[in-house]
């Protein structure tokens, strides 16, 4: 029975060795799984109807927040004192994106045009379209700016053309009229006889040219072949570089489409991604880990030499003409017209910059860029990508409108589109990356707990029957020897002479036989 007893044990302890091993086995088993998991989710195929289906129409809310600058004292700064502002806003808009005209290619890559439309939400603004504000006209002061080399009568002709009409220096409209277009004598007269000149064929507003249009044509790869490809861009409206600036290095079209981006993310990676609308390449770099109900993230943000000068960052130089560091001069892709991104209040930028416009206070947390991504996929759970709108603005001779205008970077708005991924979309995202990894760690480590607790109990039952074994048998030799002591000789026989005993069994013998 007790050898029964111990191949039990002994099978337990084997049962149990396999389950530690188990349990370790389903630690790489597991992690391989996840992988090929991830890969496979973030593949661009249309066989993966949902995820092929969030990347066509993206499901996520996006927002665009509109402030504008208004110019408190117009008059002061046309007599060159400094301009004072104050921010109004935020002016919210509902981005609606879809990517339309999606083909695929051979050389696992993918063409699309993505459009993109905005729909005011007052519930979520601070005023509405109607709202009054004041800024820099832009068709006068730009304009005057980009002809300050014209001969002297052709700046006098500028001018008498301004004044004919009826264009100032400041522009006094609502929110609708300079984010939608405007009636305007002077731009349906360029548009008829300089084509071209201007963005927009139509009616003239700072996002006339945005709304329900598309971004170009971009073909990026599927990743089909190497995952590490995946959502990068490999050519941009037929181009694999740009010709707006001055050196290979800043024309180069790097990265993403600044949607998505491979998986596989540490702390050493950087988000690169191509902007149409910046005209140009960004790259964001890592600073910080964070999490979003339970789902690990890394967050990115824009380094201080994005922006920088050439003095500050000289592989910038291709970016340049440049002034202060913190501006980007976008001039070459925004018809000649000086104009400057920045981030908003000129965050990061050259603290010069602030000395120009009283009313400015720029913060990390209101005013910098960053996208909240989950490293393991790629996929961006919060994003805000926040810029500044600015006009170069000086004193023009012969061109009136400018007065005694002082040399000033002047902001005009700023803007930030942000969206975030929640509701059901974030509820399948932490079950598949939060709960489903955690049931299978607990999985894991269970296994291997409960092998090793199956090995010890199963060992420590062997040893002790094996030890209540020898105590059986220890016992069972006692006896012997006390049974074996019991038939030593008689008493009765001591002393008597061995050759009368011989041969006796042990019994005593009886005196009338040795006097017999």
């Amino acid at each position: 029975m007790a050898v029964n007893k111990s191949r039990v044990a002994e099978g337990f302890i084997v049962a149990g060795i396999l389950t530690a091993i188990s349990g370790v086995i389903l630690i790489f088993v597991g992690q391989a799984v996840m992988k090929d998991q991830i890969i496979k989710n973030t593949v661009i195929d249309p066989k993966n109807k949902m995820t092929y289906t969030m990347w066509k129409d993206v499901p996520v809310p996006f927002y665009m927040s509109v402030y504008f600058f208004n110019i408190l004292n117009p008059k002061e700064v046309l007599n060159g004192e400094k301009p004072m502002v104050e921010q109004r806003g935020p002016y919210v808009y509902r981005k609606r994106i879809q990517k339309e005209n999606v083909t695929f290619h051979a050389n696992n890559t993918v063409s699309y045009r993505e459009y993109r439309s905005y729909y005011f939400e007052p519930d979520m603004s601070s005023g509405n379209e109607s709202d009054v504000v004041t800024i820099p006209n832009m068709l006068v002061l730009g304009a005057a700016v980009m002809m300050e080399n014209l001969p002297f009568a052709v700046r006098l002709m500028i001018s008498a053309t301004f004044k004919t009409f009826k264009e100032g220096p400041f522009l006094t409209k609502t929110v609708g009229e300079l984010m939608w277009g405007y009636d305007s004598g002077l731009v349906d007269f360029l548009n008829k006889y300089l084509p071209g000149m201007l963005p927009s064929s139509g009616k003239f507003g700072l996002f006339a040219e945005f709304n329900n249009s598309d971004t170009g044509l971009f073909t990026i790869f599927t990743g089909q072949d190497n995952i590490r490809n995946v959502h990068r861009v490999d050519s941009w409206n037929g181009l694999t570089e740009l010709d707006y600036w001055r050196t290979p290095q800043c024309n180069m079209i790097n990265g993403t489409a600044g949607q998505m981006w491979p998986p596989f993310l540490t702390k050493t990676s950087t988000l690169p991604f191509y902007s149409p609308d910046a005209c140009r390449s960004m790259e964001l770099v890592y600073q910080r880990p964070g999490s979003i109900k339970g789902i690990p993230l890394y967050r990115f943000v824009a380094p201080k030499t994005l922006f920088a000068n050439s003095s500050d960052y000289a592989p910038n130089e291709g970016f340049c003409p440049c002034r202060q560091s913190g501006l980007l001069n976008v001039s070459s892709c925004r018809h000649k017209s000086p104009v400057f991104i920045s981030h908003p209040h000129f965050f990061n930028a050259d603290p010069v910059l602030l000395d120009y416009v009283q009313g400015l206070h720029p913060n990390e947390d209101e005013h910098g860029l960053f996208i909240d991504i989950h490293p393991q996929t790629g996929v961006p759970l919060n994003v805000s990508i926040r810029l500044q709108l600015n006009l170069y603005m000086k004193r023009v001779s012969a061109i009136t409108e400018t007065g005694k205008i002082a040399e000033t970077v002047m902001p005009m708005i700023w803007f930030e589109e942000s969206g975030f991924i929640d509701g059901p979309i974030l509820d399948t995202f932490h079950t598949n990356l939060v709960v489903l990894p955690a049931v299978m760690e607990v999985m894991q480590y269970s296994f291997i707990a409960l092998g090793l607790a199956t090995i010890i109990i199963a060992a420590l039952v062997r040893h002790r029957l094996k030890k209540n074994r020898v105590l059986e048998m220890s016992a069972s030799t006692k006896v012997l020897q006390e049974s074996e002591a019991s038939y030593k000789e008689p008493a009765c026989n001591r002393g008597i002479p061995e050759k009368y005993t011989a041969g006796n069994s042990g019994g005593c013998l009886h005196t009338h036989t040795i006097y017999t």
